[in-house]
């Protein structure tokens, strides 16, 4: 008799039987356990062992083509560059086995930091080797470079160009969430902020229009989408999942984790570091701080856009858009990084 269980409320419930149907379509041996994930947001994935080895189940994508970008993100870093990603990438589109596409990958080595286990035994040198390691990861994943600035495009399955310079963009996408964000909350999204948004914008003058090399910009780059081992010396990455974004400034990768670490740690020390390994191996380009504002903007607006659609904030609900997001903005002066 096969066993049913409920590993995720996105996921539902699953059977034994579906998920040695998974491992069959792949040949990866005999069913010997499952688990859910005890962290993370969404509960897409769950973790498999086999009589071939251990494994991690992706399920129930956010939108029809996301395994399919995720995919194909995968295989180039894992093609043309040293970045620890979870390959091969087994996409089955077929919905048959569990009424949904999925992914079967290998389950990456490592501890994950916000596992409370593994938080309650980190000491700060151990938090500040392990940003350090994050910013020398997301520079040796920013190894992979395209021609020109671009993103997935479902309809032909590769890269397509943006279709105008990275700056106009990154603009571009700014000013949308804001647009969202006033119908979601015009009391906390008002006129006044928008005009600060613009301030921002025009502050940033011409340091959006540095010429750049196209890099991999993952979106959403954090230690919660990485693994961490402990090594002689300190720490490294031993994972990063969870693969999404585009090809422009790779600078834009450092703007999530900085601004999580700028919510956890008033001193600026993580957030220096991990900045500080990144450009260690990757040198600013002229007007890095002003650029800085600008991808800080960007991020914590998709961010606000989402949380007040989603009644999902986490900060104190009387903020307004500028009062929350302003000290993310100016942080390259805190950080002194101009």
């Amino acid at each position: 008799m096969s066993t049913t269980r409920v590993y995720s409320a996105r996921l539902g419930p699953i059977t034994d039987a579906q998920l040695q149907a998974a491992l069959d379509r792949w040949g990866l041996g005999r069913l010997l356990g499952a688990e859910p994930v005890r962290w993370g947001n969404f509960g897409q994935v769950l973790f498999l062992s086999s009589t071939a080895g251990d494994f991690a189940l992706r399920g129930a994508p956010h939108w029809p083509w996301q395994f399919r970008e995720e995919k194909l993100l995968v295989d180039l870093l894992h093609e043309r560059t040293q970045a620890p990603v979870p390959w091969p990438y087994l996409v089955d589109d077929d919905p048959t086995i569990f009424g949904w596409p999925y992914v079967l990958m290998p389950r990456l080595p490592g501890l994950a930091v916000e596992d409370p286990e593994v938080a309650a035994i980190l000491s700060p040198d151990d938090r500040r080797n392990i940003a350090w390691a994050l910013g020398d990861t997301l520079a040796e994943m920013q190894e992979l470079t395209w021609l020109l600035p671009g993103a997935y495009d479902p309809q032909i399955g590769e890269v397509a160009p943006l279709g105008e310079d990275f700056g106009g963009w990154v603009a571009g996408r700014i000013r949308r969430s804001l647009e969202a964000a006033r119908r979601h909350t015009p009391h906390y999204t008002t006129a006044a902020d928008a005009a600060w948004v613009e301030d921002v914008l025009h502050g940033v003058g011409t340091a959006l229009r540095e010429p750049l090399v196209p890099r991999f910009t993952m979106q959403d780059y954090k230690y919660q989408n990485a693994g961490v081992e402990r090594v002689q010396g300190g720490w490294r990455i031993s994972g990063v999942f969870d693969i999404g974004g585009w090809f422009g400034d790779g600078e834009a990768a450092l703007s999530r984790q900085v601004a999580m670490y700028l919510e956890t740690d008033p001193t600026g020390d993580l957030a220096r570091a991990f900045i500080g390994a990144y450009l260690s191996r990757r040198s600013a380009r002229p007007g890095f701080g002003e650029r800085f504002a600008a991808y800080m903007l960007d991020e914590r607006l998709g961010i606000w856009e989402w949380a007040q659609r989603e009644h999902m904030v986490w900060w104190d609900p009387r903020l307004s858009l500028r009062e929350w997001v302003e000290p993310f903005a100016t942080a390259a002066q805190r950080l002194q990084l101009v």
